[in-house]
């Protein structure tokens, strides 16, 4: 394990559920795509050995629980017993992957309201630096077992950037299915090009339509825009990248070169 220090670097890596599951047995099943969880992991042991101290906002427990109870998570109490019965299931799976790299890995559910309260965001933060200065990999999601319609966030994407934010990371990695941010839309416009560097976001791109890519996805390029605009406005940054395939974001987080993806930033 890595141990915290000040020259040490946080960075905040969220994956989506897109990434965390595949295709299950059953029709309209998930399950964890765990060669691609142990690739992640593989990645954050990576991070640790270059000095960085990683917090992991995961998605995931409501694909982990629809495997054993498969029902509508579209109805807001289904979706809240699938993820009482997937997060032990999901953390069980990382505890289990971590544990190969000898890294112990923590869990942190968090919701809405908890980031409003000046008090309980102080409390969590206190209990995420503990965690990191010996090296542990606290793991971040939505307490959907308890939220309600109101007091959630509703995507990953969004918590995350508020993690990043209140837990004092320097960059917010979304490693996703969008592998980055293009001119125009790449799965209808052939001569679409990444933008390998963005600095302000227009308001008219944050208000294109959401485009989730299956059941278990909440978000799009749009969150992932407010996301990065969120924190763009907090002088802080966003790397977008594949999460199927790592190598842009080895090759930016560990090597420092930017050979795919977008980084949002304004160049601090």
């Amino acid at each position: 394990m890595t141990n915290s220090n000040s020259s040490s670097r946080r960075i905040v890596i969220k994956v989506g559920s897109h990434i965390l599951t595949k295709q299950g047995k059953k029709p309209n099943e998930r399950a964890i795509a765990k060669k691609r969880m142990l690739a992640l992991i593989a990645l954050i042991s990576e991070l640790q050995k270059h000095d960085n101290e990683v917090i992991l906002v995961s998605s995931g427990a409501v694909a982990a629980g629809s495997s054993k109870l498969p029902i509508d998570r579209r109805v807001i109490a289904n979706k809240q017993a699938l993820a009482s019965i997937g997060q032990p299931l999901l953390l069980g799976m990382y505890q289990d992957k971590f544990s190969r790299y000898n890294i112990v890995c923590s869990q942190i559910l968090l919701s809405a309201d908890d980031f409003d309260s000046r008090k309980r965001t102080t409390h969590a933060k206190i209990a995420i630096n503990k965690l990191l200065e010996h090296g542990i990999v606290p793991i971040i999601n939505e307490n959907d077992a308890t939220a309600t319609e109101e007091l959630v966030f509703g995507d990953n994407d969004r918590l995350s950037a508020h993690v990043a934010h209140y837990f004092d990371a320097q960059m917010l990695v979304i490693l996703s299915d969008i592998d980055a941010y293009y001119t125009k839309d790449p799965h209808r416009h052939t001569d679409a090009k990444v933008r390998p560097i963005v600095t302000t976001i227009d308001p008219e791109e944050l208000d294109a339509d959401h485009t989730p890519n299956n059941e278990f996805a909440t978000g799009g390029i749009v969150t992932k825009l407010e996301s990065a605009d969120f924190l763009l406005r907090r002088n802080k940054e966003l790397f977008l990248a594949s999460g199927f395939d790592l190598s842009d974001a080895y090759s930016f987080l560990i090597d420092g070169v930017h050979q795919g993806g977008t980084l949002f930033s304004r160049g601090l």
